[in-house]
């Protein structure tokens, strides 16, 4: 039977969205039935064998889309396979390092035997909404710091993890 795998995301101006659109068009590409999705839009997990969880960083927190899910979905998550991303950075230490999760997600985490985070770059372009993001795009730090090839490496990792373990 093929797994079904959901990539839930919190997104404000799109780089989260983009990343985990990519990571389900990887898993596909694997074999596996994934489909991204809004967190917010997500109306239950029963059909999934894994998720994926990925929330946009803004001052330390993840989007209160993907905080908010993970809180309503602590239970089904607890029993399935899951996996946690970040995206934000607005520079390359995504890819020069390791970024370990901010609190809030580490603790999340924990509970939920969450099995790996990593954190990707994110993305500001001009007509981002929000004070900070305008803020920030005024002072030069915009761009799109994500990594494509890291992603897709990420996802395919996970594909066959998947695809190895009896889940669901």
């Amino acid at each position: 039977m093929t797994k079904r795998v959901l990539v839930a995301y919190g997104s404000a101006n799109g780089s989260t969205e983009g990343i985990a659109e990519t990571v389900a068009r990887v898993l596909r590409q694997e074999g596996l039935l994934a489909e991204a999705r809004p967190a917010r839009a997500v109306t239950g997990l029963n059909p999934y064998d894994a998720v994926i969880v990925g929330g946009a960083l803004y001052t330390g927190r993840w989007h209160r889309d993907t905080r908010r899910f993970v809180r309503r979905y602590r239970e089904d998550l607890a029993v399935r396979p899951v996996w946690f991303f970040s995206s934000g950075p607005l520079d390359d230490t995504a890819s020069r390092r390791d970024i370990p999760p901010v609190p809030g997600v580490g603790k999340a985490m924990r509970r939920l035997d969450v099995r790996e985070h990593v954190t990707f770059g994110g993305r500001l372009t001009e007509g981002a909404e929000g004070w900070m993001a305008r803020m920030l795009l005024r002072d030069g730090k915009g761009g799109d710091f994500r990594d494509a090839a890291a992603t897709e490496s990420w996802a395919a990792r996970i594909a066959g993890e998947l695809k190895r373990t009896p889940y669901g």
